[in-house]
């Protein structure tokens, strides 16, 4: 029986080592690839086809999300498992909607990482338990407050490109890096900045960079 591949996109490097050394003892699965950032994971991704990608949230260059959403428009069938430290609300709504196969926290025992590498390579969805029943909550319609605030969230008006513009230019990078980032144009980039503005109502740098960490994008260690 072929081995599970597995591409890990974490930038703690003892972290990737950890997951590597572990997964190790698993006769079906293999680690093909590591990345230390999101632009390095859609790289390589594109490059060695893994059936799964490990997806940590807060990494440079792109993030867990701005790479799930290249990684999704350019391969709609991957997979990608999140494998995180955040279990904000936010966060996990963001990643269902961009399509992963699963969301998990670091907390999880190594055998509950083994078991939604499986599930999710197999076309199954795996959430950590705590995580399962707030989204369970949701459907419920418990959470109708939060759907309601989150449909009027200027952030959900922007493109997928746009969101990650957005991320690169709260980083800090010029127009130019992310361009070359995003395999387009300086001027391309500018129009994104400017449409994104538009839509959330702020034109100052200064101003998207509170934005994007009031919402989460970016996080202040």
């Amino acid at each position: 029986m072929p081995k599970t591949t597995v591409l890990i996109a974490d930038d703690h490097a003892l972290m990737r080592e950890g997951i590597i050394a572990f997964l190790k003892l698993c006769d079906d699965i293999e680690v093909v690839a590591e990345a230390s950032d999101g632009l390095e994971a859609v790289e390589k991704a594109k490059k060695f086809n893994p059936h799964v990608v490990l997806m940590d949230i807060s990494m440079p260059k792109l993030g867990g999300l701005e790479a799930t959403i290249e990684l999704k428009r350019t391969n709609p069938d991957i997979k990608i498992l999140v494998l995180t430290q955040y279990d904000d609300k936010e966060y996990i709504s963001r990643f269902l909607k961009a399509g992963v196969s699963g969301y998990l926290l670091k907390q999880a025992v190594g055998s509950e990482l083994v078991t939604a590498i499986r599930a999710v390579s197999r076309g199954e969805f795996y959430l950590f338990s705590s995580i399962a029943s707030n989204v369970v909550a949701g459907y419920l319609g418990k959470d109708k407050k939060d759907k309601e605030a989150a449909m009027e969230d200027p952030y959900e008006k922007l493109t997928d490109r746009e969101k990650q513009v957005l991320k690169l230019i709260a980083e800090g990078h010029t127009h130019k890096e992310i361009g070359d980032m995003l395999n387009i144009s300086a001027k391309t980039v500018i129009a994104h900045q400017t449409n994104i503005s538009e839509k959330i109502g702020i034109s100052a740098r200064a101003g998207l960079i509170k934005f994007a960490i009031q919402r989460g994008i970016i996080k202040i260690e």
